[in-house]
């Protein structure tokens, strides 16, 4: 099935004050949770990252997307955060690069970080194009299928999914970074990830359902699933 087939009914046009705002949105989460993410945090025995206060909240205004405007335009949302952290991964690297001021005195603090943030953007670049366009895809899909009902069904069956095929490539790359180097370490961070953020966007469900309802409502050019 194509993106074609798959937006041809149940979607808006994304040429209204609402989608320009959801990217943006979804574009900054993207690179605060990856700059937050080269901290490795521990709550006793379970171990994360510090991208988990923000990160599940772009698959919320992933579903969003998908579900309101359809899989094209969750795409694009995809590739553009895509890029945006590649870029802001290439100007750090390049400023580590240029000639210090005289009197600049965190240099070497400076390298640390930007090396840890690439690694890590690596892995999030991995696990977010996997796992984002894997949940957008299952959204839209669903959909086909269930029409307006069971919208719950859709966002839920896609998180879990989704969030799986993006913590298994995220933290598969991450883990020896953050310095969760052991298999033990590696499956208790990697199923902690998984599991919080699927039960992140679980109880933000009544959120988005009013969120997806309001912009379904005040979208002109939405056109229902029949």
């Amino acid at each position: 099935m194509t993106s074609t087939d798959l937006d041809h009914r149940g979607s808006a046009s994304i040429g209204s004050a609402y989608y320009p705002t959801l990217l943006a949105v979804f574009t900054g989460l993207v690179l605060i949770s990856n700059v937050a993410a080269t901290k490795g945090v521990a709550f006793g025995p379970l171990l994360t990252d510090g991208g988990f206060l923000v990160f599940p909240l772009t698959y919320v205004i992933g579903d969003v997307l998908s579900e309101v405007y359809g899989f094209r335009a969750a795409r694009r949302a995809v590739f553009v955060g895509f890029a945006m952290q590649a870029l802001a991964v290439l100007v750090l690297w390049l400023t580590v690069r240029l000639p210090a001021a005289p009197d600049y005195a965190n240099q070497d603090a400076l390298a640390s970080t930007v090396a840890s943030i690439t690694g890590l953007a690596i892995a999030g670049l991995g696990g977010f194009l996997a796992g984002q366009m894997v949940n957008a895809y299952l959204v839209v899909w669903i959909k086909q299928r269930t029409k307006e009902g069971h919208l719950w069904a859709r966002l839920l069956g896609s998180t879990v999914v989704g969030q799986f095929c993006d913590t298994l490539v995220f933290c598969a790359i991450a883990a020896p970074i953050i310095g969760f180097g052991n298999m033990n370490s590696f499956a208790v961070y990697a199923a902690l990830g998984w599991l919080y953020k699927t039960a992140v966007e679980a109880a933000l469900l009544p959120v988005t359902y009013r969120v997806i309802g309001a912009i379904k409502r005040r979208e002109p050019t939405y056109q229902p699933a029949v």
